[in-house]
């Protein structure tokens, strides 16, 4: 009988929380405490008793000391596989889940077709429960203790991937000025092959059409608004400020600002980031934030920050801060402890283009399995690597460097069929575990550890406080 499935992911860290998962006469519960789920579901048209309408609930709910916390849902065809309706419809329209001070549920919907690239041929989903981790520092390494007193470096930072990018603003406003037949311009030389391929798909009328799904398919690797990610645990960011493409500024559509580049396209405003970390800082004041600012990718036509321009933004958000914080160094992170950084109040450590160890590589991260990806893991996560002062490990993969992937996601396009997205679940389950159950050996103690990924999730920020509590002997 015809059929559609669904791959539910899922992880609790939380006690007295379970997830449960639902489709048309199947049921299944999780309640165990840090274990990465994976379970196949089925809109099977035998289970729906209409004769003629196939349709049948996908459902999760969370459930916390015997109260429901969410439901989220969506209608799935068993004969033609659509999921249509409901809440996982649009994932930006699915931020975390903040439940009081105690925990965040994250989750993501990818709508599936029928396998074409190699891409998935089952919806994919994934639920994370997780405690809220806005002062996981200092609850990990109380001031004075003896945690506190171990080098800052043997912390594990959560990070999110390319965290500027966690919205269609600025894009939207640049496409509403100058339209679709921007798009080339945007995506750049960087995505020169899945445009080439595209452009051989589809007319350059229906291109400029659907220019935002196109953008969204390729840029787009964060969900949640920055507060919700520090939240959620971040503190390490790579940042690439510069100016907008030369091509874009006279229209007008944005101030001529530093904004987050990915290639050239814009995300969120660099003051606007910096402000909010000072923020955040401020209110919890046990935290220490890591950002690193970087221009891989980012073409010649955006106009990169001179040191005086990148000290006048940092200064812009240091003034909220009076006395009460300082921006620190790559010698603070490498040699001073966590207490130090505390009392010297340099709990804003800011960097540029400092040499890291990076597992990323263009050729093992476009994977669909993400296989390829531990596998280099294992490679390079070796004693002879150490030294340089962070090992960066990226468990995102980058399917939008397979041209016919992108092709499809673009075409077929919606905010929750991004390629992107597609890999997220099955990769995390991989990826993750390995991390979990290897990194502290394998990457020792001399530099700082960063565990990054996209549309950061509580899973791995979890992973990275188990490392950090490893690391500093807790």
């Amino acid at each position: 009988m015809p059929s559609k499935g669904i791959h539910a992911y899922t992880y609790i860290a939380v006690p007295d929380c379970s997830i449960e998962l639902s489709t048309p006469k199947q049921q299944i519960i999780h309640r165990d405490l840090r274990r990465f789920r994976a379970d196949g579901l089925e809109v099977e048209s035998r289970n729906i008793d209409s004769f003629f309408d196939k349709r049948g609930r996908f459902t999760f709910k969370v459930v916390y000391q015997g109260e429901v916390i969410t439901e989220q849902w969506t209608t799935v065809n068993a004969i033609t596989g659509d999921a249509k309706d409901g809440t996982l419809t649009n994932i930006m329209d699915s931020p975390a889940i903040l439940h009081r001070d105690e925990l965040i549920i994250c989750f993501g919907f990818y709508e599936a077709g029928t396998g074409k690239a190699q891409l998935p041929n089952r919806h994919q989903c994934y639920i994370t429960v997780t405690p809220n981790c806005s002062n996981w520092m200092g609850n990990l390494a109380p001031p004075g203790s003896a945690a506190a007193h171990r080098p800052f470096r043997c912390f594990a930072l959560p990070s999110p991937h390319d965290a500027g990018m966690n919205s269609m603003h600025s894009t939207n406003a640049v496409l509403e000025h100058v339209g679709g037949a921007i798009v080339g311009t945007l995506v750049g030389e960087r995505f020169r092959k899945p445009m080439a391929a595209i452009a051989n798909a589809i007319s350059g009328k229906a291109i400029e059409k659907i220019a935002p799904h196109i953008v969204h398919s390729l840029a787009i690797t964060q969900k949640d608004s920055l507060g919700t990610m520090l939240a959620l645990g971040a503190r390490y960011f790579e940042y690439r400020p510069a100016h907008c493409h030369e091509a874009i500024i006279p229209c007008g559509a944005l101030p001529d600002r530093l904004y987050f580049q990915h290639s050239a396209i814009p995300g969120m405003g660099y003051e606007e980031f910096l402000c909010e970390v000072v923020d955040f800082l401020l209110a919890h004041t046990e935290e220490i934030v890591v950002v690193q600012i970087r221009w891989d990718g980012v073409p010649p036509e955006c106009k990169r920050p001179d040191e005086g321009e990148q000290k006048e933004y940092i200064d812009i958000a240091m003034k909220r801060a009076g006395d009460r914080l300082c921006a620190g160094t790559l010698d603070d992170l490498r040699n001073r402890t966590t207490e130090e950084l505390r009392g010297a109040r340099k709990r804003l450590i800011m960097l540029v283009n400092v040499r890291s160890l990076s597992t990323y590589t263009d050729a093992g991260n476009a994977t669909l399995n993400g296989d390829s990806i531990v596998d280099a893991f294992a490679e390079m996560l070796v004693a002879k690597n150490h030294g340089r002062g962070i090992i960066n490990i990226q468990c995102q993969a980058t399917a939008t460097n397979i041209p016919e992937v992108v092709v499809y996601s673009v075409v077929s396009a919606g905010t929750s069929t991004s390629c992107i997205l597609a890999t997220k679940a099955i990769c995390d389950s991989k990826t993750l575990p390995w991390v979990r159950d290897h990194a502290a050996v394998a990457c020792g103690e001399r530099d700082l550890l960063v565990l990054m990924n996209d549309f950061l999730d509580g899973a791995t920020v979890d992973v990275a406080i188990e490392l950090s509590r490893q690391r500093l002997h807790c």
